[in-house]
């Protein structure tokens, strides 16, 4: 009885649990619909996979160039002959040229051309592949710097301006985009009318002539330049490229790279600002040539006035010069210039110096002064700059005294009698100009009138015609 209630009880839990079981297993079991779909799904990402290679990209450029399976901290060919390197430059443009830092800037893309059959890769269409600047760092590249270089960088906007391309052979070609400041010896004894001769110099830092040899790729025209290149002060005459050796006592022979060009210096920027203000200056100070020599205020300060700008036109060029131990062609034309400005004061002084020691002479004779050189006219000459004819004032003051006596006699007579010596002074003045100038003129300045002007002109003729 005991067990047909036992047997009884189980079948009851037996029936209770039966049908969540079967609700489990109908949820692990897949529903055919579903499972075709995910089928799908997963081959649909394979495709994919399949089309995007870029995805998987990364892990193998290194696997086509071989790159873990070589190390490429040595040079192509190690142990055998020199690897050749071939060099391309496309000038872009000529930044500046200084002449205070004797340098120059230039901006260009330097192309390097080289094999390396480490990086050969089998390919069915023969298709380069091209990479950015990230690839520089994993595999050898040539050493190349710039010799007598101040500063340089590779121009890195929005990237690096770095690419290199490797065909299936192994040939490679390295491109950057860089500007460079470079010294440039330059001869400033025909400044301005100077013809500059400046080079920027390639050549390998590390590797001698036994391990790299460079060479210009396609001969003289490895060298290119853009049609647009121009400067303010040069005309650009002239690009070339040339080839050479340079030795170095520790290390050896190395082969050395030349971008020659040649700067004629623009003229007529120098001929507005320094040598026509010069002549300018040189011609006012003849002037004082054709003033009266009892003059003195009017031409001592024309000769200090002239001097004066001289001396700022010397200082100015000076100023945006090299101080080089040597004479310039620019120095010569201001300093002879300034020369003449000097002399013009000095014949002053020696005119002036000799009125007085004549008219010394003549008192000594005569025992009193002339009436041209009388003390009260020379005075007033040296307060208002103006002629003063001695006879005509004393005979105007005469007249007054006399005028004074006679007053009584008539207002009338008297100041028809006053108005006569003006109306004769003043033609007295009027026609005897000429006369008064050449009296008064000492034979110096009759002399520097001609002799002055002959001598600069003659000087203007030798210095353009030795310098031009």
């Amino acid at each position: 009885m005991i067990l047909a209630s036992q047997l009884v009880f189980f079948i009851c839990i037996w029936i209770t649990l039966m049908p969540n079981a079967s609700v489990v297993a109908e949820i692990k079991r897949p529903h055919p619909r579903c499972s075709s779909s995910m089928e799908q799904t997963r081959k649909q990402e394979t495709r994919m996979r399949k089309v995007d290679s870029t995805k998987v990209w990364p892990l193998k450029y290194k696997q086509i160039l071989h790159i873990d399976d070589h190390d490429f901290a040595m040079r192509p060919g190690f142990g055998g002959s020199p690897v050749p390197v071939g060099i391309d430059v496309q000038v872009e443009s000529i930044d500046s040229i200084s002449e205070v830092d004797m340098d120059f800037t230039m901006t260009f893309y330097l192309r390097h051309y080289w094999k390396d059959e480490r990086l050969a890769f089998p390919s069915k269409t023969n298709k380069s592949m091209t990479f950015d600047h990230r690839l520089i760092e994993k595999i050898w590249v040539p050493d190349i710097f710039f010799v007598h270089s101040k500063r340089s960088f590779i121009h890195d906007t929005t990237v690096e301006n770095i690419m290199l391309r490797v065909h299936p052979d192994g040939n490679v070609l390295f491109s950057v985009r860089i500007t460079v400041s470079a010294m440039c010896f330059m001869d400033f004894s025909r400044f301005p009318l100077d013809t500059q001769n400046c080079s920027l110099e390639l050549e390998s830092y590390a590797y001698n002539e036994e391990d790299l040899m460079l060479y210009w790729k396609h001969g003289n025209k490895s060298l290119n330049t853009d049609e647009h290149i121009s400067l303010s002060q040069f005309f650009i005459e002239e690009f070339s490229a040339s080839s050479g050796f340079a030795f170095y006592s520790s290390t050896g022979w190395y082969n050395r790279l030349f971008i020659n060009f040649v700067l004629r210096r623009h003229i007529f920027f120098f001929v507005l600002q320094t040598y026509f203000p010069a002549m300018l200056m040189v011609m006012l100070s003849w002037v004082s040539f054709w003033i009266d020599r009892r003059a003195v205020p009017a031409r001592v300060s024309l000769g200090i006035t002239t001097v004066l700008t001289m001396s700022t036109i010397l200082s100015g060029v000076s100023a945006s010069m090299p101080q080089v131990s040597y004479i310039k062609a620019v120095d010569v034309y201001l300093w002879v210039s300034s020369l003449f400005v000097f002399l013009s004061v000095i014949e002053y002084a020696a005119v002036n110096y000799l009125t007085t020691v004549e008219e010394r002479k003549r008192f000594k004779k005569t025992g009193k002064i002339s009436r041209m050189y009388s003390i009260e006219a020379t005075q007033a000459m040296a307060f208002d700059g103006c002629y003063h004819d001695s006879k005509t004032d004393m005979d105007q003051t005469s007249f007054s005294l006399h005028s004074e006596e006679d007053a009584l006699q008539g207002r009338c007579i008297g100041n028809l009698s006053a108005d006569l010596p003006r109306i004769k002074r003043r033609k007295s003045l009027g026609g005897q100009i000429g006369r008064i100038i050449l009296e008064n003129n000492h034979v110096i300045d009759t002399y520097s009138r001609i002799l002055f002007p002959t001598v600069y002109i003659t000087f203007n003729l030798f210095y353009w015609s030795i310098y031009v």
